[in-house]
């Protein structure tokens, strides 16, 4: 019997004695990475709670110049503002300016790809700081963003062949031939103006071949893909005879919040355009200035 009471009591020891053993083993801080930025996601024990506080107080704009790189959603497909070259090197216009205003900011930009329809989630995802992709400002997408000042302006603009003196403003389209295609928002602009529609299959190219060929009278299209156009190829004989008052406005897209971000952006591009460095990177990929 007192065998079997020191046995039991030994046993009860060692089971306490193991018990706090293993209570006082907590797995140690570990370092994973996050696939979708890149950057490292710390599990925090609980005397680093502080320092994770401090950290979230900081602004966005804070965080970019201590980390010292602007990351940047772009599709990296969409020429003349997001594409690769022969060589393979990320260029365009959007590109440029974004690594023009990120040097204003004094840090490196470093460019996120992902195509058009998740672009937008990523910026939600927090996978960039910012959008640069010809973005349009829209009263919907104001509602849930920031946008910073426009840097590419584009009007509905009204192309002839290089002979043409009949049609001068949109006004002249009634009775004439349009390339549109059949369901675009220019070819309903076109039949606004009594115009009969003649179909270029959804492409830019197809239009200003019908109107060039004497096919069609005229096409209404984006003024800014018309420079692009007679950029590659400015013997075309066509010409931009009149635009529409109204334009579309594009810009860097922002999570709201981040007003400094916006504040310091926005500042970048007033000197960028003073000192004519935005206007030289238009006329660069499209022969104008696309800004005003």
């Amino acid at each position: 019997m007192m065998k079997s009471k020191l046995f039991i009591g030994a046993l009860t020891f060692v089971l306490i004695v193991g018990g706090l053993v293993g209570c006082s083993s907590k797995p140690s801080e570990k370092e994973t990475s996050n696939e979708s930025t890149g950057t490292p996601t710390i599990t925090q024990s609980a005397e680093d709670t502080t320092d994770a506080v401090q950290e979230t107080e900081k602004d966005l704009l804070t965080q970019i110049q201590e980390r010292g790189s602007l990351f940047i959603g772009t599709e990296g497909t969409y020429a003349p503002y997001t594409y690769h070259d022969e060589t393979g090197d990320l260029v365009g216009y959007d590109v440029e300016v974004a690594t023009a205003i990120a040097e204003k900011l004094g840090v490196k930009a470093e460019f996120v790809e992902s195509n058009w329809d998740s672009l937008i989630a990523g910026l939600d995802a927090e996978r960039y700081d910012v959008v640069f992709n010809q973005v349009t400002i829209t009263d919907e997408r104001l509602e849930k963003y920031d946008f910073s000042t426009p840097y590419t302006i584009s009007r509905a603009a009204l192309i002839t062949g290089k002979d043409n003196t009949d049609i001068t403003s949109f006004d002249d389209l009634s009775g004439k031939k349009a390339a549109q295609s059949l369901t675009s928002n220019y070819g309903a602009l076109a039949e606004q103006y009594g115009a009969e529609i003649v179909s270029a299959d959804g492409s830019f190219s197809k239009a200003i071949e019908l109107v060039s060929t004497g096919r069609a009278d005229a096409t209404i299209n984006d003024q800014v893909s018309f420079y692009d156009f007679l950029k590659q190829q400015p013997d075309a004989p066509v010409q931009l005879v009149a635009t529409l008052d109204d334009a579309s406005k594009n810009a860097a897209l922002i999570r709201k919040g981040n007003e400094t971000l916006v504040e310091a952006i926005n500042k970048a591009f007033d000197e960028l355009t003073q000192d004519g460095t935005i206007t030289k990177i238009s006329e660069k990929y499209f022969g104008a200035d696309v800004t005003k």
